[in-house]
């Protein structure tokens, strides 16, 4: 039986393992360090670098690594071992501080969005004291930042340590303002992680979904997900055998996996995380990434994490539940019991809603991705409109206040079953909305458009930056008033301030034509339907201030990443009809040929012996048509993407992928999976999606 609590953390060089090994003072100057954002001396880095080498080689470590998180998003290392040899052929096991704090991964072979030549190779990952070091393997990994030799930003970790230093210094002074003592604030996440699981050789017969992490083609199942049987339903054997192995390796590295369930697809599940530190949650989540994939290898399995990997059936996302928290335990978005007289509650969701409303483009840049363009605005995802739902009570306090009432509190509705024997309890203040991009869930927004596979630390980098400048303008004007009359002025910025961006505020169907196409306009709310388009909002005056204000980017750190991520986009539709154009002309048209062949000679046989052939004349007839098609539109699809692959400017190149290029991918897609329901599955190259949906234990 597993000893949970035992076996938490194990691999981890947490506060526990750092109290135990580190002189009291040395300890201290480290916890000094993390609280109040001061440097660290070399000498005090050599005794915990020490003391981490000698704990990392009990758990079995012969090497270490500098983790770090470059533009593509996902984490990348480089192992060096302890070793240092010793006169006569011996080697001693050294770790020192220099080399805790400072590693030197070659800079120039990462995205760089043009602020490094191929000639110029250093950068620098410098140790991130506030995410713990930890074990995996033989390899103690050590989370870092990622910058270049001259200092530009070439992580997605620095940029968001920033602007949790931003939002939690503006929100200080406002928790103060409200006579809340408390010494920092600090934002917080809990994101929850969507993913399919299907047999790996059914994977391994896909060349579509190893190149691209989808499926390019494939017809729909006589059986999809509209029984609505999947969700929440009983978890077959080997997946629990699955899950239980995954939380027994995210339980030992200190991540707080918690919930674990099957999702609305066949084969489509979901582990959530207890909420934590932004940058400690942003890593953690690129453990449960990493952890669920190859532990799905040792099962059998294949983890796929792309957004939409299978054609018609429910896509992947992970929400990301962001909230903000003193450091005694005060939630600025908690209600409490009284929330219609909270000011320091209202005056941080009106904050929220202003920074929603000013800073939209940036939440939806954050989350623009190929795969996530497949997901967005599909019924099963929020739309690529942003805005915000608040649920009912707190809807109805902001109304009261822009129309001067006083908020009549409504009494707590009991639900009952009917059944005597379960006792009544109480209903929430509001309903959920899946529909709400960024939605109030009782003390925490929900962003709900993240794709499955992203980092998350670039959607909040933006939360934190946009919410920061709506909290500095607030902080600015209430730290004029004198605390008499606190409470009045407060009140009037809370009410002007929802007046003047409510407009963000929807608590309906999100879902609705009447809000796309009709509601949302009229409110001036933009929608921003592709990743190319979502992009260009990088690089807008406003907000490269926005970024320089507070010190998270510079311009040309703007333009780079804008750069990097377009060209990221074109890169991954490249791929993908690259590889349509190979499947189409090497697997499947010969396949279909083959097939063919086998009912040309059945009707001349058929014919010598006088016998009717109706199906192989119907079949044989549509096939070579379908065929003869499928072979024009693979090469008008080629020359397209060819077109493509010639262009310089990456906004012009991304647009005509996005146009041209992935328009005729779904055509050609239309015709292929047409004559997979033409062709006998004896001939048909690829498992199908009724196999990989519904493969067998």
């Amino acid at each position: 039986m597993i000893n949970v609590p035992e076996m938490f953390g194990s691999m981890v060089f947490n506060d526990k393992e750092m109290k135990k090994r580190l002189s009291p003072e040395t300890y201290k100057a480290l916890k000094t360090t993390i609280s109040e954002d001061k440097a660290l001396s070399l000498k005090l880095a050599d005794e915990i670098a020490e003391a981490m080498k000698e704990w990392a080689i009990e758990k079995g470590a012969t090497h270490y690594t500098h983790w770090f998180q470059p533009m593509t998003g996902l984490p990348a290392e480089k192992h060096d071992s302890f070793i240092d040899p010793q006169d006569g052929g011996a080697v001693i096991m050294t770790f020192k501080g220099k080399e805790l704090i400072k590693g030197e991964p070659d800079a120039s072979s990462f995205p760089s969005g043009g602020m490094r030549e191929t000639a110029e190779a250093r950068g620098y990952t410098a140790w991130d004291p506030t995410s713990y070091a930890f074990v995996i393997g033989t390899t103690l990994y050590i989370p870092t930042c990622f910058i270049s030799y001259t200092g530009e930003v070439l992580d997605k970790k620095t940029p968001l340590l920033r602007s949790m230093a931003a939002i939690g210094k503006i929100a200080t002074k406002l928790a103060n303002i409200f006579g809340v003592k408390c010494g920092s604030v600090k934002s917080t996440v809990g994101p929850e992680q969507e993913y399919f699981l299907i047999d790996k050789n059914l994977y391994n017969a896909r060349k579509d979904l190893i190149y691209t992490g989808r499926t390019l083609f494939g017809a729909a199942p006589p059986k999809g997900q509209e029984l609505e049987d999947q969700y929440f339903g009983s978890i077959r054997t080997r997946v629990m055998e699955f899950m239980e192995d995954v939380d027994a390796k995210l339980w030992k590295l200190g991540v707080n996996s918690k919930t674990r369930h099957n999702e609305v697809a066949p084969c489509q599940h979901e582990l959530a995380p207890v909420y934590a530190s932004i940058n400690v949650a942003t890593d953690h989540n690129l453990l449960i990434m990493d952890v669920l994939k190859k532990t799905a290898e040792e099962h059998g399995l294949a983890c796929l994490l792309h957004e939409k990997p299978f054609k018609g059936v429910n896509g992947s996302g992970k929400h990301d539940n962001w909230s903000i928290s003193t450091d005694t335990g005060v939630n600025l978005l908690g209600p409490g019991k009284d929330p219609a007289n909270n000011l320091l509650f209202l005056t941080t969701v009106a904050a929220v809603i202003k920074a929603v409303h000013e800073h939209s483009d940036l939440l939806r840049l954050s989350v623009a991705t190929a795969g996530n363009d497949h997901r967005l605005g599909a019924n099963e995802a929020p739309p690529a409109i942003i805005s915000i739902y608040l649920g009912d009570q707190l809807k109805a306090i902001f109304d009261a206040m822009e129309e001067g009432k006083t908020y009549k509190e409504t009494k707590i509705a009991k639900t009952s079953t009917g059944v005597n024997a379960i006792p009544e309890f109480e209903k929430d203040t509001s309903d959920r909305n899946r529909t709400s991009p960024f939605a109030f869930t009782g003390n925490k927004f929900e962003f709900r458009a993240l794709g499955s596979s992203l980092n998350i630390g670039c959607p909040n980098v933006m939360i934190n930056v946009a919410v920061a400048d709506a909290l500095e303008s607030i902080v600015e004007k209430l730290s004029k008033v004198k605390p008499e009359n606190l409470e009045k002025e407060a009140r009037k910025l809370i009410k002007d301030t929802y007046t003047a961006h409510k407009a963000i505020v929807f608590n309906g169907n999100n879902y609705s034509d009447e809000w796309i196409n009709v509601e949302s306009k009229k409110r001036g709310l933009p929608e921003i339907k592709s990743t190319p388009e979502a992009l260009s909002y990088y690089t807008r005056p406003e907000n490269i201030a926005l970024f320089e204000h507070f010190g998270i980017f510079k311009a040309r750190e703007c333009e780079a990443r804008k750069e990097i991520l377009l060209e990221q986009y074109a890169k991954v539709l490249n791929i993908e009809a690259h590889t349509m154009y190979k499947m189409t002309a090497k697997q499947i048209l010969p396949a279909c040929v083959e097939f063919m062949s086998v009912l040309s000679t059945s009707i001349k046989n058929k014919k010598e012996l006088d016998m009717s052939y109706d199906y192989e004349g119907s079949v044989l007839y549509k096939a070579s048509r379908l065929v003869d098609t499928a072979y024009a539109q693979n090469n008008v699809l080629e020359d397209l993407r060819k077109t493509a692959a010639g262009m310089t400017d990456l906004q012009m190149q991304t647009k005509y992928l996005h146009d041209s290029v992935l328009t005729q991918m779904n055509i050609l897609r239309t015709t292929i999976d047409e004559l997979e329901m033409l062709i006998s599955s004896e001939y048909w190259p690829l498992p199908s999606y009724g196999d990989m949906l519904f493969y067998q234990d």
